[in-house]
């Protein structure tokens, strides 16, 4: 027997985005987890010559700035439902 989750999905038509940005918690998320990523070895998503210092966080601050990040942004709703938006909707 298995538990049924009580939040359910929003449809992509269904999206109404109540704020379209990044929250400064959002963006702090972001850019924390990508830049472990970074550290850990993942691959970099801009051009390595074009960043001056070597920092993981300078790094993932540049690939957000740039937009080049496949990330999707979970904000849960009041009702119980979520939503999943694109990273690039919200830059």
């Amino acid at each position: 027997m298995t538990a049924k989750s009580s939040t359910k999905r929003i449809k992509s038509e269904e999206v109404k985005i109540w704020l379209p940005k990044l929250t400064k918690y959002e963006r702090a998320r972001i850019i924390g987890a990508r830049a472990l990523q970074i550290a850990m070895g993942a691959p970099i998503l801009v051009d390595f010559s074009s960043i001056q210092e070597k920092d993981p966080v300078k790094i993932a601050m540049k690939e957000l700035e740039l937009g080049v990040l496949p990330i999707t942004v979970r904000r849960k709703l009041p009702s119980g439902h979520y939503q999943d938006i694109p990273l690039k909707w919200l830059l």
